[in-house]
């Protein structure tokens, strides 16, 4: 098999959502004669989007790998997600390539989630190539698309191979640095012609501005050019793969993935420009360590993905980093210390696997199965050479949902099926809401989070019911009371006798709940004081308006009175429950609400939308920062006018949009919201 690093490629295509990334990658590999025929999303034929939810919905859910062979060269080709709700792990997986493949739709364009997935791309620091997709659309519109390429994103664009034909009516592409028209059969074959006269001027001046593009991207070149009015092609070659290596040119070529079109010359780009592992940066560690991807340095790995099924158990795919792994590979696991017998490495397409008795160098991307204590975002090394990379940031859940089971006594088991969901998806986050009892599942969307759900259901039979999560509401006072709190049962034999005086004050916001003992003269003996404490905060507990915690009140049992035989821990703990009920009724009771801190990330031209937004569901705003086009706002904001707020702000901001929350502090809740919270908890009383 193939193991020369130079020819080795391995590369992501990345784009947003519907713009053909996946039939892009289905037609490398028909071209590379992995499959037999062109599979097709709306039918789902598709090697790389297998999982039912993908093919329900006819998009990618998930990373999906391929690995091939074509020119004599190995391939590792890493399908990736567009949508916004499955991109919040993307800079672990661009860890684990070399090169992407940015994919633009001639239909749509520039969209504003294309800014975020280009970003990532520059913060990945890796070299790119563009294709522009659908050329043969309706309303397709290559010039703009290509456009938009420098205009909006910043790109230094070298159009290599642009349309020929009428729009809607595509025959090839042209080779601009050729001169020559590419007529391109259903086979994606190619045939060599001259370009027709009227489109000589054209073509000349699109090979003029790439080549100045080239240029400009070489000092030496630059002089040369300036000198001779002209490079050579060798020179056109090499300052055109130096360029793109640097990240400073990014390639164009157009076609239609559906048609069959551009993929020979897609892969005429991977092969002659983009990065072998040899030319990957090295790569950074933790404690300022770095590690050159190299096959002559101790082996090893990063877990940049775990994919799980019920049938085949768990997969870890790994990125070699340096050296080599085999079966008969033991390496360290640097997270939690514990040595990994690897196993025989896995080749994927798709979901087909293929174990390989081989040894894989820097750049192969292999599953690993039954590793025992691994999960993604894990180095495995050598343990006399250690080394950790140093991870990305992940983005926070955007929103959370309350998890019940359909059947009451289900819990653990929905619990133990979420939890296995999580194993492969690391922006999933699974608590329990130790107030109010509920299973929080935390995501990057409300799609993401159901589709998650759907998943679990399938795959481990186990039936889910997503909620809204409760909003935390506490209860506090405004006024002073004095209550006494008796408590006196007489049945025959030893009765029950309990009896205090309490004094009921509100506290500062945030200060909770105060108690004192105020008893003199022995009136109520010491060791009932504790019984009257716990009462109260029992029934604090409980709440008295709508079921919530009573907070931010002090109580100070100051007088009481006590029988020397009937009375009890127990009876003095209920006479502290009654007084504290008693009190709550004097002492204007009020429902307090949750208020976070909003730091809401958009580009400057949705900033109105976002501030007017957010006024309208009763938020502060505090400031606002603006950088490089993209302005932070920041606001108080009540708690329950956000629980569905990821869904509203990808459709203010086309996707670009993000927020962070944090807990800030409770405000006394509005009439009108005091009037539903009360309601519906009187009502489910009443149900009960």
């Amino acid at each position: 098999m193939p193991n020369n690093l130079d020819a080795q490629r391995t590369y992501a295509i990345i784009g947003t959502g519907g713009c053909g990334k996946t039939s892009i990658a289905e037609m490398l590999l028909f071209q590379a004669g992995v499959t037999k025929r062109l599979g097709k999303i709306e039918e789902g034929t598709t090697s790389l989007d297998y999982e039912p939810e993908e093919i329900k919905r006819h998009g990618s859910i998930q990373p999906s790998l391929a690995t091939f062979i074509h020119n004599d060269a190995r391939h590792f080709m890493l399908d990736l997600p567009g949508g916004n709700n499955f991109i919040g792990d993307l800079a672990y997986l661009l860890k684990a390539v070399d090169s992407v493949i940015f994919v633009i739709d001639a239909v749509d364009g520039v969209r504003p989630l294309t800014k975020k997935h280009w970003a990532a791309v520059k913060e990945a620091r890796l070299p790119a190539c563009c294709f522009i997709n659908k050329i043969d659309r309706d309303r397709a519109d290559f010039d703009k698309a290509f456009q938009g390429l420098s205009a909006k994103l910043g790109m230094k664009t070298v159009p290599l191979f642009v349309p020929y034909g009428e729009p809607q009516e595509i025959k090839g592409l042209i080779d601009v640095l050729k001169g020559k028209v590419l007529i391109i059969a259903e086979n994606g074959k190619a045939e060599e012609k001259d370009i027709p006269g009227e489109l000589n001027d054209e073509i000349t001046l699109l090979r003029d501005v790439a080549i100045e593009n080239i240029a400009e991207s070489d000092e030496e070149l630059m002089e040369k050019y300036l000198e001779e009015g002209s490079l050579s092609e060798t020179d056109i070659k090499q300052g055109l793969r130096k360029g793109v290596l640097s990240g400073n040119l990014i390639p164009v070529v157009a076609g239609s993935a559906l048609e069959n079109k551009g993929g020979e010359q897609l892969f005429s780009i991977i092969e002659n420009l983009l990065a072998s592992p040899l030319d990957h940066a090295p790569f950074e560690g933790t404690e300022d360590t770095s590690r050159a991807s190299q096959a002559d340095s101790p082996p090893s790995c990063f877990v940049f993905k775990t994919l799980s099924d019920p049938f085949t158990g768990k997969l870890n795919l790994v990125r070699v980093i340096s050296g080599q792994i085999s079966a008969e590979s033991s390496l360290k696991n640097m997270s939690c210390g514990e040595t990994e017998r690897l196993g025989t490495p896995v080749l994927l397409v798709g979901k087909e696997q293929t174990q390989v008795k081989e040894a894989f160098g820097p750049g192969s991307l292999v599953a690993l199965a039954k590793l025992k204590n691994t999960k993604t975002g894990d180095t495995l090394c050598d343990e006399k050479s250690p080394f950790t990379v140093a991870l990305p940031k992940l983005p926070a859940p955007l929103i959370s949902y309350a998890l019940e089971p359909k059947e009451k006594g289900d819990e653990d088991k929905v619990y133990s099926a979420i939890q296995k969901i999580i194993e492969e998806d690391i922006t999933l986050k699974l608590t329990r809401d130790s107030e109010t009892g509920d299973i929080l599942l935390s995501g990057m969307g409300q799609l993401h989070i159901e589709l998650a759900v759907e998943k679990a259901k399938r795959r481990y039979k186990v039936d889910i019911i997503l909620n809204t999560p409760k909003v935390p509401y506490r209860e506090t006072i405004k006024a002073t009371a004095k209550v006494q709190g008796r408590h006196k049962k007489q049945s025959g034999g030893k009765g029950q006798f309990g009896d205090c005086w309490i004094e009921l004050s509100p506290l500062p916001r945030g200060t909770g709940y105060e108690f004192e003992d105020a008893i003199v003269g022995g009136v109520i003996p010491r060791q009932y004081i504790p019984a009257i404490d716990k009462g109260i905060q029992e029934s604090a507990a409980r709440g008295f308006l709508a079921g919530y915690p009573i907070v931010d009140c002090k109580v100070k049992v100051y007088d009481g009175s006590y029988h020397t035989v009937d009375s009890s821990e127990m009876a003095f703990k209920i006479a502290g429950s009654l007084a504290f009920k008693k009190g709550m009724e004097q002492c204007k009771a009020v429902l307090l609400e949750p208020i976070v801190t909003m730091a809401v990330s958009t580009p400057d031209e949705f900033m109105g939308d976002i501030i007017g937004d957010l006024s309208s569901r009763r938020g502060k705003v505090l400031g606002s920062d603006s950088i490089d086009g993209i302005t932070e706002v920041k606001a108080h904001i009540p708690m329950n006018e956000i629980l569905r707020y990821a869904s509203d702000l990808r459709s203010m901001t086309g996707g670009q949009g993000t927020f962070t929350l944090e807990f800030s502090h409770y405000e006394e809740a509005p009439p009108q919201v005091v009037e539903k919270v009360v309601g519906e908890y009187k009502k489910n009383k009443a149900d009960e």
